[in-house]
């Protein structure tokens, strides 16, 4: 073993950097034209992996979608979002989705240990947390979206995706932000009981 890399004296200045950074970071809901590098997008699988997982299962297991996957999927969130609904209301979906340039998705290993199965989904969202705070250092805004259809027979189906191994942790699209939310939170001492 080597010894631990953190020292109790780093600079007040690079932890504020590096608090800033977990404080900046938003949900993107509108990209820009032009697609992010996929490059960008392996190099944060890079850093994802290396979350916190029990046991070091590494369970999760990152699908890139490719332009044929993409349109095929569209179509389908079309079909799930806006079954019956009238045409101007499945093109105005689709046109939203025609906007998103980036698509991937995250499974998790599936478990008979429900505790198992409850640990390696917490590791999934912490690689998740790393993904896209990586990203966003490089400019690249994600959200990750966990609608009807990550849940529809026909998404597995449409990636390969065998639901007795794996299930979807998320939908994720990925690209230059238009713009970034302001955003609230509430202040420390509403959410912190200290405890005698």
């Amino acid at each position: 073993m080597k010894e631990p890399a953190l020292q109790d004296n780093r600079p007040t200045e690079a932890l504020e950097v590096f608090a800033d950074a977990l404080r900046n970071r938003r949900t993107t809901n509108f990209f820009k034209a032009m697609p992010a590098p996929i490059e960008s997008l392996r190099s944060a699988i890079d850093t994802a992996r290396w979350a916190p997982n029990h046991k070091l299962t590494e369970p999760w297991h990152f699908y890139l979608l490719g332009p044929q996957t993409i349109v095929d999927l569209r179509h389908l969130v079309v079909d799930v979002k806006a079954a019956g609904k009238a045409d101007a209301i499945r093109e105005k979906v689709l046109k939203r989705l025609q906007g998103v340039p980036g698509w991937f998705v995250l499974t998790c290993r599936t478990s008979d240990d429900s505790l198992r199965e409850k640990e390696d989904y917490a590791s999934c969202c912490c690689a998740v947390q790393n993904l896209t705070l990586y990203l966003w250092q490089a400019g690249i805004g994600v959200k990750w979206t966990t609608g009807a259809v990550t849940r529809d027979p026909r998404f597995y189906e449409l990636l390969g995706i065998d639901s007795s191994k794996e299930f979807v942790v998320g939908l994720f699209w990925y690209g230059y932000p238009k713009a970034v939310a302001e955003q609230e939170r509430l202040s420390v001492a509403e959410i912190c009981t200290e405890i005698p």
